[in-house]
């Protein structure tokens, strides 16, 4: 169920910079919401447990979770904008 929501707070960070911020037009919504949901999901279950020291268990969700996730999504969604304007990838 977890993953789940880390999912979707990435396509929902994906859909919002598609539609507001114009990431990734050329490219579709599609793709970013997709580029969006990896990176909540890399961010979440991948690189939080190796950064964040919490009491709470590492499986539950919490804020520094939902911060490490959506920042990486961030990130995924910037690089990938700036890597479609450069090289049309």
């Amino acid at each position: 169920m977890e993953i789940l929501f880390w999912v979707g707070a990435g396509a929902v960070l994906g859909w919002m910079s598609y539609a507001f911020l114009g990431f990734n037009e050329a490219r579709g919504l599609t793709v970013s919401i997709a580029i969006g949901a990896v990176g909540a999901l890399v961010g979440a279950k991948g690189l939080a447990p190796m950064f964040v020291t919490t009491a709470a268990p590492l499986d539950g969700l919490s804020m520094p979770f939902l911060m490490f996730g959506l920042g990486t999504a961030v990130i995924c969604l910037v690089l990938g904008n700036m890597l479609h304007r450069r090289w049309q990838i």
